[in-house]
């Protein structure tokens, strides 16, 4: 049985919402960042949290964008409709940037400032080392609650995915599962890793895909311990069965029992 609730964490002079979920129990339990998506905390993380809570781990989902540093551009609103337009690009495009461009251009001029404002701060020029810091605070104030052991695991999907290997290469991270994300802003980074990593990836999300080979390379060149899967036929996204568009259900359930398996081993 778990419990959730609505909590909010300090992250310097800011402050982060986020999402606690937790076995309903008088016991220490290792402790879970979850990194939700692009397009922020949604239902389809909260369930995720309440899964992993009934697996036996406290977790923490962080609203990333909900600081005073981004939520103006990065309001729930704005977030919806940068969605809404990436859903209506086919999945085969969604990387395409001439394709994007030309949809973007046939927008309204309001929709359209809306969405670039949206994509120039989540793609073009995202503040990498402020995220990473706001979930670096989130391990902290893990760390600070009764019911969590001094074993903390990360994971994230897509945008999280990348900010989960980003937060290992703090060294506060014991056990770091990355989905579909892209590597550290530096590889170089991976030489602070202070744990074990397992990336799971779609067959057919070639962007993301075509730098594996450096991830892998930087893992041996470290000697961190790794596990890297690649689901033939799966799309980038393939774990959110709330987008039918790139879920793939026998990917998705394989990859969420290595998932436990891998933190049952290493948390």
């Amino acid at each position: 049985m778990a419990k959730s609730e609505s909590i909010s964490y300090v992250a310097g002079n800011d402050s982060i919402e986020a999402y606690l979920a937790y076995p309903d129990d008088a016991e220490k339990h290792p402790g879970v960042v979850l990194i939700h998506e692009i397009f922020g905390l949604d239902d389809h993380i909260r369930k995720i949290a309440d899964r992993l809570a009934g697996e036996g781990y406290v977790v923490l989902a962080p609203h990333l964008f909900s600081s005073s540093k981004l939520s103006k551009v990065l309001s729930q609103q704005n977030i919806s409709a940068a969605m809404k337009f990436m859903m209506s690009i086919p999945v085969e495009k969604q990387r395409d940037e001439e394709y994007r461009s030309e949809a973007l251009a046939k927008l309204g001029e309001q929709e359209r400032d809306v969405v670039s404002g949206v994509n120039q701060l989540l793609f073009a020029n995202r503040p990498t080392d402020l995220l990473t810091g706001y979930l670096s605070y989130g391990v902290d104030y893990l760390k600070t609650l009764e019911n969590v052991s001094d074993r903390i695991g990360s994971v994230g999907f897509c945008f999280g995915g990348g900010m989960s290997i980003n937060l290992s290469c703090t060294g506060k991270i014991a056990a770091c599962v990355i989905f579909y994300g892209e590597n550290p802003s530096s590889i170089e980074k991976i030489k602070d890793v202070n744990g074990s990593i397992m990336g799971l990836y779609g067959g057919e999300d070639r962007r993301i895909n075509s730098g594996l080979g450096e991830l892998v390379k930087a893992m041996v060149e470290y000697n961190k311990p790794f596990t890297i899967r690649v689901f033939p036929g799966a799309y980038h996204g393939f774990f959110n069965n709330a987008r039918p568009q790139t879920y793939n259900k026998q990917a998705a359930e394989e990859a969420w029992g290595m998932l436990l398996e891998f933190y049952r081993t290493n948390l």
